[in-house]
């Protein structure tokens, strides 16, 4: 790998108020080049996948990106503001320290990828959103571990599917959830009223 320079950087030119791009397409792309370089970091991926951030991990890595792509509001910045970003929000947000030069690779990468934009060329981009795009196809990207520390929040899908598992068992013919309680005494899965054979604690 090459030697980075972390004291590289960008500014803005004439009497620009930002870094931002005024032109909706350069703009566009840089953001989309920002997340793109953001989902490529394997430290990230790693804490993302296995909840370090809590239940709402997926959440904090486009938190990220976007703080990331803020930065540009300012009129000049370089490598080393964007690789200390990345690593505060790493301990921030997931109580992780990284001790490897991989957050200045993806600093390298986003000034890399602002340059392009600056020139109005793409390709970086558009390989990297590719990568992305077979990643998901294949899976690879997808959340891998199973949350089960968070019993208390209904909104994560896989407890929404695991709620709907146990319906079933709490009643054979019914298909709502609602009616076995209004029915009292006949429904024996509270074991308040009657209590069968049959019936389960929980």
């Amino acid at each position: 790998m090459p030697e980075i320079d972390p004291t590289e950087f960008v500014q803005v030119e004439g009497d620009q108020q930002s870094l931002q791009f005024q032109d909706p397409k350069q703009q566009g792309n840089f953001e989309l080049g920002v997340c793109m370089a953001i989902y490529k970091w394997d430290e990230l991926t790693t804490a993302v996948d296995n909840s370090w951030g809590g239940p709402c991990s997926a959440d904090k890595r486009d938190w990220i990106s976007g703080v990331v792509i803020d930065l540009f509001e300012e009129k000049i910045v370089d490598v080393a503001l964007i690789e200390e970003t990345l690593l505060y929000a790493m301990v921030d947000e997931f109580d992780t320290e990284i001790d490897n030069d991989s957050a200045l690779e993806i600093g390298d990468l986003i000034m890399k990828i602002y340059k392009d934009c600056a020139i109005q060329s793409y390709d970086r981009v558009d390989q990297l959103y590719a990568r992305y795009q077979e990643k998901e196809a294949n899976g690879a990207s997808k959340l891998q571990v199973k949350v089960g520390s968070d019993p208390n929040n209904p909104d994560s899908s896989e407890d929404e599917s695991d709620e709907e598992d146990e319906v079933p068992q709490l009643q054979e013919d019914d298909m709502a959830v609602d009616e076995p309680e209004v029915q009292g005494p006949i429904v024996d899965d509270d074991g308040f009223e009657l209590v069968q054979k049959k019936g389960r604690r929980r």
